[in-house]
């Protein structure tokens, strides 16, 4: 079984979405062929689309924005439907992390590349909408089902799952075992830490657009 990975997020080094795929490897590695594909900008080649004409299927992970796909993916998205690969027995699987607390909050993004999928002729096959993705590329590395990251361990492996039976799932949503309020401090700091970084002043984070 020769299976696409693609890491839909615009950063191309210590993303979420990158993370979540190298978990995702260790469970489907052992028992299929695995391409990895990069769609960070809004063009991608002739070579990848053939490539992936003839996979069985296509993993994409990528962080939630604004409720949606981000703009390069969907740019990619756009570019694949146009492409009419010939080949309806692709099915398609989305992880998509989002900076909330709540997986639930991703919901939508997986509806869009499910009607997506639909549209361009290919199989459905569910997703996960994971919650506390804005610390999963920090986290230590763990055995899997340890530390904050085992909710997320278990749903990934019950995807990879459904991924090698050739199945699909109903979306699943799971978050960080890790307390709401202590993610929740951990984000204001780090958003403190990012805006002094760029020449900025903590309360400047209070300012309104005019």
């Amino acid at each position: 079984m020769k299976i696409a990975l693609i890491n839909g997020s615009p950063k191309v080094n210590n993303s979420a979405s990158g993370t979540l795929l190298e978990d995702i490897k260790m469970y489907l590695g052992e028992h299929s062929e695995l391409v990895e594909f990069g769609f960070h900008s809004p063009v991608i080649s002739g070579k990848t689309i053939e490539a992936l004409a003839v996979s069985d299927a296509w993993v994409f992970a990528f962080p939630l924005y604004v409720d949606g796909i981000p703009g390069q993916l969907l740019s990619c998205l756009v570019q694949l439907d146009e492409a009419r690969i010939q080949n309806p027995q692709i099915r398609i699987y989305g992880v998509v992390n989002c900076g909330f607390y709540e997986g639930i909050q991703a919901e939508l993004a997986l509806q869009l590349l499910q009607n997506w999928c639909e549209k361009s002729g290919f199989l459905w096959g569910g997703g996960i909408g994971v919650g506390g993705g804005g610390g999963l590329a920090m986290m230590p590395k763990l055995q899997p089902g340890q530390g904050p990251k085992a909710p997320i361990d278990k749903a990934l492996a019950g995807l990879s799952e459904v991924i090698l039976k050739k199945e699909a799932q109903d979306n699943k949503y799971v978050s960080v075992a890790f307390p709401r309020f202590l993610y929740k401090l951990g984000a204001q700091m780090g958003w403190r830490q990012m805006i002094k970084a760029n020449g900025g002043k903590v309360n400047d984070l209070k300012k309104r657009p005019e």
